[in-house]
């Protein structure tokens, strides 16, 4: 077995009533652990990655200073041991083999820019357990789940998309990122397709 899965930034600040909630995400955590119960045995790996930002400064920049621009700058959210930043309750990680925290004083979307607790990067985990083929859940579609897509991609791997495992910020951005995964490679498809 080559295949990880990828659980993209499943927290409270992104699901609803979050500092930057996503529409249908509380919905997309509990499919994610329907998915999980049903198949943990497909995946060698489970990596799930948090939004872990400082509290003390603006995380070079990634908070904004004023009014938000929701591009680069953005309301304060997923502060390190906090509510928001925590799992949304209806994730059920006991089936996750690594947790992996990004942002951590600066702006970060893929889970590549992240690390485990023990220092560990996630390209490092895919190459220790011989992974090859990767599938990518989780918030949101338009902004690090395509972040996150992208560079796995980037790093050689297959990539599927498992469009009823996510949800995004909006509309026309997620479908403009999902056809900019497909055209860079990426399978886009759905838990009932595969």
């Amino acid at each position: 077995m080559t295949r990880a899965l990828f659980i993209v930034d499943v927290q409270n600040d992104f699901t609803e009533g979050g500092a930057l909630a996503v529409t249908g995400g509380d919905a997309v955590a509990a499919a994610i652990t329907r998915h999980l119960q049903s198949h943990r045995g497909d995946y060698e790996i489970i990596v799930a990655s948090r939004d872990w930002h400082h509290a003390d400064h603006d995380n070079g920049g990634h908070f904004a200073d004023g009014e938000p621009d929701f591009v680069d700058t953005w309301p304060v959210h997923c502060v390190a041991d906090t509510a928001g930043a925590e799992y949304d309750p209806e994730l059920d990680t006991a089936a996750v083999t690594h947790h992996v925290k990004k942002g951590q004083g600066i702006p970060a979307y893929s889970l590549f820019e992240g690390t485990t607790d023990e220092g560990e990067s996630v390209a490092d985990l895919l190459s220790a357990h011989g992974v090859v083929d990767v599938d990518v859940v989780g918030l949101a579609t338009d902004h690090c789940v395509r972040a996150s897509a992208l560079d796995a991609l980037a790093h050689g791997r297959r990539v599927r998309i498992l469009t009823d495992l996510v949800a995004g910020v909006a509309a026309s951005s997620s479908e403009q990122a999902l056809a900019e995964l497909a055209h860079a490679g990426a399978e886009v498809t759905t838990t009932a397709q595969v």
